[in-house]
């Protein structure tokens, strides 16, 4: 399957009954792709977290089909669930609900809360509705070790798990047309916090509140250890093996300078007229453009040998909220690392 315009209902159907088989199954969405198990067998669930090292208290998201039953998945519905989807569905917006009790806990990562989330992607609707006729749902992280950058393409899949055959089957959707994850919105405990902006994404803060009558709070304004544990949420995420650092326009040009006539090697991501680095993508100067390219980028410039991937800071407004999510969790960790390329010996002794 190499395109969205010619679904091979045999491809669909072969990868509906490996995940009802409990394997495990890398399919497009219209955000990343997704590294499937069917969510209500515990078994599957676990050997996502197994294949992707990740931690088993962190939670992934329930993916459904258009039709599929909320009901079956969360309990405590309320009419601001139903109104956001409703709107927003299918597409790149990820629900938090009270977890129904009829559903394991291991995709909720032990909490009694469950995300949900319908995509747009026409293989991961062809999919969803083939898999348990449509009511099941797909437990569905990004298919790629955990902490690193999240696919786009399925041979960004490949090159994550081609080697250790723990994915039965990667079905090809071309480019994921958003390029970040989710919009992750809280909405178990809308009686006392109201709902809460747990990752920003394509969907924004602004386009739910025009829906629900009410803002949703800012994802770092939540400091409650009540709040429910989401996908994508730590601090070191999206993370390339390059060392990624951020810098304003300027002082990015200055730094470029420092670099070459210290002998490091620079691998650029940028946006604006820049001088020649030791490898460059330039990405569209648009919130939208940017994100559906920036994971792509990112893993290029990992495999150039570089010493640094720097990247020209996006503008801070609103629509870019996303995306420096996306760049200021990709850069955790690297504090320092410029200072340190530009004051050690470039042989490194």
């Amino acid at each position: 399957m190499s395109s969205v315009e010619n679904i091979d209902p045999a491809a669909i159907e072969g990868a509906a009954r490996a995940l009802e088989a409990g394997a495990l199954v890398a399919f497009p969405t219209e955000t990343v792709y997704g590294l499937g198990a069917d969510a209500e067998n515990p078994a599957a669930v676990s050997a996502i977290y197994a294949a992707k090292g990740r931690p088993q208290d962190h939670p992934v998201i329930v993916h459904l089909a258009p039709e599929a039953d909320i009901a079956h998945w969360a309990c405590e519905i309320p009419p601001e669930a139903h109104a956001l989807a409703e709107a927003f569905w299918p597409g790149p917006l990820t629900m938090i609900l009270k977890r129904a009790p009829n559903i394991p806990d291991a995709v909720s990562g032990g909490q009694d809360t469950v995300g949900l989330r319908c995509p747009s992607h026409p293989v991961a609707i062809a999919l969803l509705r083939a898999f348990k006729g449509g009511q099941g749902g797909v437990a569905a992280p990004s298919a790629n070790k955990f902490g690193h950058v999240s696919p786009t393409t399925a041979q960004h899949v490949r090159d994550e798990f081609g080697a250790d055959g723990s994915v039965a089957l990667v079905l090809d959707g071309g480019a994921s047309q958003v390029g970040i994850e989710s919009t992750i919105v809280d909405l178990s405990r809308l009686a006392t916090h109201g709902p809460v902006l747990l990752r920003p994404g394509h969907v924004s803060a602004e386009a739910i509140a025009a829906v629900i009558d009410q803002v949703p709070g800012a994802p770092d304004a939540q400091c409650d250890p009540t709040a429910p544990r989401a996908s994508g949420t730590l601090e070191s995420h999206y993370a390339p093996h390059t060392p990624v650092a951020m810098q304003d326009t300027a002082t990015l040009a200055q730094t470029l300078a420092r670099m070459l006539e210290a002998g490091r090697k620079v691998a650029l991501i940028h946006y604006s007229d820049l001088p020649a680095a030791h490898a460059a993508e330039r990405l569209p100067a648009t919130p939208a453009g940017f994100a559906h390219a920036l994971y792509a980028a990112l893993r290029a410039m990992d495999g150039k040998g570089a010493d640094l991937i720097l990247v020209e800071s996006p503008p801070q407004d609103g629509a870019w909220l996303g995306v420096n999510d996306r760049l200021r969790r990709a850069a955790h960790g690297s504090t320092g690392i410029v200072h340190g390329l530009l004051n050690r010996d470039a042989s490194g002794m």
